[in-house]
């Protein structure tokens, strides 16, 4: 079978496969769902087209990892090709522990266990099924390798991860605030003292990169609406889990029956590697088909959020510095219980607050260094010129009210 493939990708243009191996693992069907798994969740009730998945974003990462090591490379750096191969490996498997409709539910399939955590259980299965080809892999993935500049390509405040991403959901939304200087970033790469660095002469664009990663967040990841309809989804599956827990019979997949009538915990999954197969199988599809059905259940509450869902009938959301306190919640609470009979313990499905923070740049996590002529190695906030890289640095919360549109008719 002819393994030498090319992709072709409407950001990058044609995407190469590298190895055979890399070429296996993106046909393994663990891989193939992340066709089926949206890279922007529910950005497209806002930009249609928003449809890319995340088996596009795995493919442009890996590409741009391969420019990333030629550019180290040409600067004396050694990448052996056991170590490209292991590295691309990494960066290609990087989201493959993302349920559906990735970081809306994360927490709500599998509770309190971080997509990060079931890639790396995922990664442990195919290294046994490809007969231990993707240690290297993993060890670079873990930051257990001896170069550590090359877990920092992945997985670090200026990874290919990031890199591509807003790129990618630039293109694809059409926000043009997003748009950095990836060509230039990635020729300005270079490594000093083990640790992945810019030269300085790409400290602009690197400041571009921040500057466009806090206006996406507050203008796709976090855009009102998109939360709207994140916290519509959460709440939906909060009400099916509640009722199929409690011995109703709901419409689902088999495979997503079995997450809505169980709690699973890491330990299960570590403990019960068949249950990695399974969650592997659940993409987007199972997810909506079951909302479609649900949509017409006898359970007012499941029926009206559902139908909210297919429909485009959204949570209304008020964003603002401050907390939201009780008396700002009593008017609607009160025409929930007046003209719906919901009361109690029940209209949190339609009443709530919550809080998002938006950290474009933060000094507690490893830094993005600027490498000078002169071998000083600095941290981006303080090598810039630029007094809002500063201001970046420092994370902003919001705190939200979000209403049914029950409570407006």
């Amino acid at each position: 079978m002819n393994k030498n493939k090319i992709i072709n990708d409407p950001v990058y243009g044609f995407i190469t496969i590298p190895t055979e191996l890399i070429f296996d693992i993106i046909e393994h069907p663990f891989f193939q769902r992340l066709r089926r798994i949206r890279q922007l969740g529910l950005a497209p009730y806002v930009y249609p087209g928003a449809i890319h998945t995340r088996f596009h974003h795995a493919l442009g990462a890996m590409h741009i990892t391969m420019q990333a090591i030629d550019t180290l490379r040409s600067k004396g750096h050694e990448i052996t090709k056991e170590e490209e191969e292991a590295l691309c490996i990494a960066i290609v498997l990087h989201d493959i522990g993302h349920g559906p409709f990735s970081h809306a539910l994360e927490n709500s399939i599998v509770k309190k266990v971080p997509h990060e955590h079931i890639s790396m259980l995922i990664m442990d299965v195919l290294n046994r099924q490809f007969s231990g080809k993707l240690t290297m892999a993993i060890s670079i993935f873990r930051n257990e390798y001896h170069k550590k500049f090359l877990h920092q390509l992945i997985s670090s405040q200026l990874d290919m991860d990031r890199l591509d991403y807003l790129t990618r959901d630039s293109f694809f939304t059409g926000v043009s605030e997003g748009v950095i200087s990836i060509d230039r970033i990635l020729k300005m790469l270079n490594v000093a003292n083990d640790e992945l660095v810019v030269d300085e002469k790409g400290i602009y664009s690197v400041e571009k990169f921040i500057v466009a990663r806090r206006l996406m967040y507050w203008q796709v990841y976090l855009h009102k609406t998109v939360l709207a309809a994140e916290n519509q989804l959460i709440q939906i599956l909060k009400r099916a889990r509640e009722l199929a827990q409690s011995g109703m019979d709901l419409f689902a997949t088999g495979t997503f029956k079995k997450f809505l009538t169980h709690n699973y915990t890491e330990k299960d999954f570590v403990e019960n590697p068949e249950l990695i197969s399974l969650f592997c199988k659940l993409d987007d599809f199972d997810i909506f088909a079951s909302i479609k059905e649900w949509a017409d259940h006898e359970d007012m509450i499941l029926s009206h959020l559902s139908k909210g869902m297919v429909n485009r009938d959204l949570y209304k959301l008020r964003l603002r510095s401050n907390p939201f306190d009780d008396n700002e919640l009593n008017e609607f609470r009160s025409v929930l219980s007046k003209k719906y009979n919901i009361n109690g313990d029940l209209q949190k499905y339609f009443v709530f607050t919550g809080k998002i923070e938006n950290s474009a740049y933060t000094t507690r996590q490893e830094n993005i260094n600027i490498l000078f002529k002169n071998g000083e190695v600095k941290d981006i906030a303080s090598a810039s010129d630029n007094l809002s890289i500063s201001a970046l640095s420092k994370p902003v919360v919001k705190h939200y009210l979000s209403v049914d549109s029950l409570c407006f008719k």
